[in-house]
């Protein structure tokens, strides 16, 4: 896969074809940023649910060459303080031929102007935090830290 020259990149909305490929770069990011290996046939499902339901998720994908080299999920979250609903990043990967190319900019610069458009009060993301790329990166998208801290109970 060559790598991608950013004057050419896509942004759009995923489509269910695109299911496939965002099952793999979910796979890919998960074994890459945490060592887990996500099941194939739960990841698939989660994927294909989200697709067919803008509720649960929205995925924006970046192609070049006609092949989809980075992706982006969307949830939402309602603000009662601020009466408006709060963007969440998700799942964003770009392909290792693309990475430090323009992609996740141009991803994140779509995502922002489609919430911007729907009235979204504001883009939230956690980020593992010895990831220190990840957030150098986001910080010069413009993003800082919050002074929240995210707690979990993951029901298995």
């Amino acid at each position: 896969m060559p790598g991608s020259d950013a004057s050419d990149l896509i942004v759009r909305s995923a489509a269910p074809t695109d299911a496939e490929t965002i099952v793999d770069f979910n796979a890919r990011m998960a074994r890459e940023t945490e060592g887990l290996s996500l099941d194939p046939a739960v990841l698939s499902a989660g994927v294909r649910a989200a697709l067919a339901d803008p509720a649960k998720a929205i995925y924006f994908v970046a192609e070049s060459g006609g092949r989809v080299v980075g992706q982006l999920m969307i949830t939402h979250e309602w603000s009662d303080w601020r009466n408006g609903d709060i963007w969440w990043v998700q799942s964003v990967y770009v392909h290792p031929d693309h990475r430090r190319r323009g992609v996740f900019r141009a991803l994140c610069a779509h995502a922002r102007q489609q919430a911007e458009v729907a009235g979204a009060v504001g883009i939230r993301l956690y980020v593992e935090q010895d990831n220190s790329v990840a957030q150098r990166c986001y910080a010069r998208l413009g993003m800082g830290l919050s002074h929240y801290r995210v707690m979990e109970e993951m029901f298995t």
